[in-house]
Formats: C-alpha cells, structure tokens, sequence
C-alpha cells in the first residue's frame, strides 16, 4: 500500500479532548492505493479522534458515492455509501496493527487512515449492485436475454423428466 498524505493525522500535536478532521476523497485517492478495487467516487470522510492521554479513539463517517460495475450489463454505476469505522491507537516503540488496535511509533506520531477508511468503503459496497430498472445497457441486457433464452430452450430439450417425478404429473388435485 502506498502512502497517502491526503489522510495523516499527526498525533503527537493533537491536544488532549476532541479534534475532528474532514478529508475530500476523489479519484485521486483511491488511486494513491496500489491494491484498491474501487478506483473512482466522490466521497466526504469527517474522523474524530478523542485523545485521552496516549491513547486515541478514532472514529470515522464517510459519505458519497463510488463508481462501480453494473452486475448485469457491466456498465459503471454510481453506488451511494455510507460507512461507519473505529479504531483505537496508541504509541510505541513501532509501527504495528492488531485488530482494531493500531500502535504507532511514538518518535514519528503520524497516523495514515486512509487504508481504513477505504476498507471501511469497500465493505460497504453490497454484494450485488445493479441499476435501476430501466437504466441498464439495453445492448447488453438484450444479449442476455437472447443467450438466456436459447440455453433454457436447450436445457429443457436435454433434460428427461426424472420418473419419479413424472408419476406427480398424474395427480389431480381437487378444485
């Protein structure tokens, strides 16, 4: 993962209390992530970080919405999210991470959230993102309809009725 600037927050100089941050994400920043699979979006992310000692309770809200392919026609779509993260930090010898415990190296007191920011963005993407009706590629969706069509007219000229099955046919059912 590459660094980002657009989302350090220096830690050594917050005061003790609340201090709130708001970062713009835009193409840019997503694209500042080598391994993210979102690369587009306008998003706005408000992080408030509660200092209290040397311990950091970082919460994070981010609003927008991301560019992302259609599941049926593969056009991209805008997609709204919303999504919600915690974080706790703390200072140490070195940098490292454990859940949600992130200790950073006290002689350097910078903290980079953009990583967590964009995992919180990307799990909350849904599984299954489709236009509205009516929106999508209406070549592609005709192509599909063609291909779909042709299989299931070919699966049922393939496919025997199972015997079993065939004897239920026989059966009537009273009005």
């Amino acid at each position: 993962m590459e660094s980002s600037t657009t989302c350090q927050i220096d830690l050594k100089a917050l005061e003790q209390g609340r201090s709130i941050f708001e970062f713009d994400l835009d193409d840019a920043f997503f694209r500042s992530l080598e391994t993210a699979e979102v690369q587009h979006g306008q998003l706005k992310t408000t992080v408030t970080v509660n200092r209290t000692g040397d311990c950091f309770d970082i919460d994070f809200h981010t609003v927008g919405s991301v560019a992302v392919p259609c599941d049926l026609c593969l056009d991209d779509m805008e997609q709204p999210i919303t999504a919600d993260g915690r974080l706790a930090a703390r200072f140490g010898d070195s940098y490292a991470e454990e859940d949600d415990l992130v200790t950073v190296a006290e002689d350097e007191g910078i903290l980079d959230v953009a990583w967590f920011v964009y995992e919180s963005i990307a799990l909350s993407i849904p599984i299954r993102h489709v236009h509205a009706p009516g929106k999508c590629n209406p070549a592609m969706i005709g192509m599909l309809e063609a291909h779909a069509a042709a299989r299931s007219s070919e699966d049922k000229a393939e496919r025997p009725v199972d015997p079993r099955w065939a004897a239920l046919s026989d059966l009537k059912l009273e009005d």
